[in-house]
């Protein structure tokens, strides 16, 4: 299967702010950004998305009917969603840093939780019988995304970086996922 994964616009929230469930608004228009990722995907690719605006504006713009799962939703920080990380405390984000499989926000869920349930999609996925998809996620899931089909170690995928906006291409063409490419897109046109 070939796995297009892509990240959601920029979303408009202020520097330093922790967010995972927080349904943003996005700073960039997602038909600008969607007419950018086109020309980079196959035609009629079905599309797999968080419900979560940053997410399902961008699939809204590259799918006529996208189909949104839960199971996309970025992690759930619970208490310390749209606070400052410099007020959540040096402290607990060690802890967090320490053990991010185990470790849970205070109403939130664990990065372990997370992976258990986008590996639960992904195996959904890889039974529909689809050639090809894509999935407009966020950062978090992407990466488990990638750490699962490729099989890359929980501290080797944590520190990935998937570009706002941008696409990366996973295939299994050759019997075992490879990451044909990273971070793609188009420069988007000026304003």
């Amino acid at each position: 299967m070939q796995l297009y994964l892509i990240r959601h616009p920029r979303p408009d929230v202020a520097p330093g702010l922790c967010y995972g469930r927080s349904d943003l608004d996005l700073a960039e228009d997602a038909v600008v950004v969607a007419a950018a990722l086109r020309p980079l995907l196959p035609g009629n690719l079905p599309v797999f998305s968080s419900p979560l605006k940053r997410c399902r504006l961008l699939a809204e713009a590259l799918h006529p009917v996208p189909r949104f799962d839960q199971r996309l939703l970025e992690l759930d920080f619970g208490a310390w969603e749209m606070r400052s990380w410099a007020d959540i405390g040096r402290a607990a984000i060690d802890e967090w840093a320490a053990d991010p499989e185990a470790f849970t926000p205070p109403g939130g869920e664990s990065v372990g939780e997370m992976r258990a349930r986008v590996a639960d999609f992904l195996s959904d996925l890889a039974s529909s019988g689809l050639v090809r998809a894509a999935l407009v996620a966020h950062a978090g899931v992407m990466k488990v995304c990638a750490a699962e089909l490729l099989g890359i170690p929980a501290a080797k995928w944590f520190p990935m970086q998937f570009e706002f906006g941008a696409a990366s291409l996973i295939d299994d063409a050759s019997g075992v996922h490879e990451l044909i490419w990273h971070n793609r897109t188009l420069p988007l046109p000026p304003d």
